[in-house]
């Protein structure tokens, strides 16, 4: 089963993600590094793939000729630092 990293959501996708492939839900890019087999937070560059270009914009569509779709749910992403920093700073002081 297939699940976009955005929504959550299970997708029906026959063949290969193009670059220009939108969840029907969302309308987020299906093939970005967010819904990739090598997608791994932690890693160099966030990726298991030691060949891979840089992408610094996970969410995006890209070119990575490495791409292949994850089968399963989506990988959690932590909260970049600035987002924790404002929730931090909401629930010390409200809003």
């Amino acid at each position: 089963m297939y699940f976009c990293s955005n929504c959550g959501r299970e997708l029906s996708i026959d063949g290969k993600v193009s670059r220009g492939d939108t969840c029907p839900y969302c309308h987020a890019y299906l093939r970005s590094c967010l819904n990739c087999v090598f997608y791994a937070p932690g890693y160099h560059n966030d990726c298991k793939e030691t060949q891979a270009d840089l992408v610094t914009d996970k969410r995006v569509a890209n070119f990575c000729e490495y791409f292949k779709y994850r089968e399963g749910p989506p990988v959690k992403t932590k909260k970049r630092s600035s987002e924790s920093a404002k929730d931090a700073f909401k629930r010390l002081f409200g809003e």
